[in-house]
């Protein structure tokens, strides 16, 4: 057997400013042929699985490119055809194979194309015909097309938000193929649209219990993968939108029934499931209020994640203008802050413009005058499920009596050791700030004594009736009350 892999990837927030051009990749992770670094994307860590899975049975295995952008906005025309059609000359050199296995975000929007995944899964198809089967790995909050359920075999999503699942769902994803291969199985799979926006925390009721709920169907009766696809608000494109993925051994019907069963459980707790956060000073407040610490102020608006800059400065500014110390913040994105400081070196004292540079959804600039209290070039963070996340450039300066982690490659705050690293004792702040929307809980909850998710000014707003869509396929709650009975 000939097995071919690839991956192509990034987050898409077609509201946010700054384009994701190639230099994008470069920066985040770009690797040709299987030649991965000793720290390795979490995009990455399937193709390395699926290879060794494939060697431990004597298949061979043929690795395209692997890359993946940190979130930003719409991607170049030129850089997504480019590493589009890297991967399609690779297949052709490859053929004949049989199968292909791609580790794909889902959510990539480019310049002329509102469906990245789909473009590419489409042309995939037209090389190698309609037999060949195709398994595609998807990040939850993907855009999950009819045209890409048409041209795969099967569709398996994470599960967990945190992503903590990313190396299991690989693993499943495997034993449908191999399985297929084999002839053991063949995969049906079908599709329901919940027609809601939202995002969804796992970590919580009663997301917990349907994300065990779709686990214990499978396995059973036939079912081989149930597949929650939460969708990305900020990416609008006609493919918005949460929908369930069913792949059962021949079984298309059932596929059918427990979609539409499962979707109709997400539209039941819709509001129950809505994300709860709370404005600034409410947040900053409990905060101050709590008996211990360290609280964790969750910055959502600005997680590099969703595609924000990471440099925005509301949150900064208030507790700056409260007078609040005791205080860490991580991570602000600012090359040039922080190649500053870099070159001062530890115990310098100097003055400093911090953030608010990529428009209004950044805030205004702070005027510090900071010590460098630390420096880490080229810095690597421990992100989910023991991947890693690049940080660049990576100081440590102290102003206003507050600890600010500064750095020059886009990434958000996955993990606490980023303050230690920079020699900031995390654990005896009452107060820790972090740009990011939910992966920082997998680590965070254990050593936080209070979790508040902070709705500020920036680039991601949670008001998604009140976002600008001009593309999205209505109706769709809760743009619209009840998308199932519209008049």
């Amino acid at each position: 057997m000939k097995i071919f892999t690839a991956c192509l990837g990034t987050e898409t927030n077609t509201f946010a400013p700054m384009p994701t051009d190639t230099a994008a990749f470069e920066a985040g992770y770009l690797v040709r042929g299987g030649r991965h670094p000793r720290d390795v994307n979490m995009f990455a860590v399937p193709l390395k699985l699926w290879r060794e899975r494939a060697e431990a049975l004597g298949w061979t295995v043929v690795e395209s490119l692997c890359a993946f952008a940190t979130p930003s906005g719409i991607t170049v025309r030129s850089t997504y055809e480019q590493l589009r059609d890297e991967i399609l000359e690779d297949l052709r050199e490859a053929l004949p194979v049989d199968a292909v296995m791609l580790s794909l975000h889902g959510a990539m929007v480019a310049d002329g194309y509102d469906d990245c995944e789909g473009d590419l899964l489409h042309r995939i198809r037209g090389l190698i015909g309609p037999d060949t089967p195709v398994g595609v790995e998807l990040d939850l909050h993907c855009h999950i097309s009819p045209g890409l359920v048409d041209d795969a075999t099967a569709l398996v999503t994470f599960k967990e938000y945190p992503h903590t699942d990313f190396e299991a769902r690989a693993e499943e994803l495997w034993t449908i193929m191999a399985a297929t291969l084999k002839r053991e199985v063949k995969p049906a799979m079908a599709m329901y649209d919940c027609r809601m926006i939202g995002v969804y925390h796992t970590t919580r009721e009663p997301m917990r219990s349907f994300v065990e709920r779709m686990q214990s169907m499978e396995g059973r009766d036939g079912v081989l993968s149930v597949s929650l696809g939460h969708g990305f608000p900020w990416g609008d494109v006609p493919d918005l939108g949460s929908r369930v993925v069913v792949v059962t051994d021949d079984r298309i019907r059932q596929a059918s029934r427990l979609a539409k069963e499962m979707g109709e459980s997400l539209w039941g707790i819709r509001n129950e499931i809505a994300t709860r956060h709370v404005d600034m000073d409410e947040g900053i407040d409990r905060a101050l209020a709590a008996p211990a610490g360290p609280v964790v102020l969750a910055d959502m608006a600005d997680n590099p994640g969703g595609g924000a800059a990471g440099d925005s400065t509301f949150i900064a500014r208030r507790l700056i203008e409260r007078g609040v110390r005791d205080a860490a913040l991580g991570c602000i994105w600012d090359p040039v802050a922080a190649g500053i400081a870099l070159g001062a070196g530890v115990g310098a004292e100097l003055s400093l413009r911090l953030g608010g540079k990529t428009g209004p959804g950044s805030g205004e600039p702070l005027d510090l005058k900071a010590r460098v209290t630390a420096v880490h070039p080229d810095c690597y963070m421990e992100a989910l499920g023991g991947s890693k996340r690049r940080l660049g450039d990576t100081v440590a300066i102290n102003a206003e009596g507050i600890d600010f982690v500064v750095h020059s490659a886009r990434a958000q705050n996955t993990n606490p050791s980023i303050f230690s690293k920079l020699g900031i004792d995390y654990a005896s702040r009452k107060i820790l700030v972090v740009k990011s929307m939910q992966h920082f809980h997998a680590a965070y909850a254990p050593v936080a004594a209070e979790i508040i998710y902070v709705s500020a000014p920036g680039t991601l707003s949670f008001d998604f009736a009140r976002l600008p869509y001009t593309k999205l396929s209505r109706p769709l709650w809760p743009v619209d009350p009840d998308p199932f009975n519209v008049a």
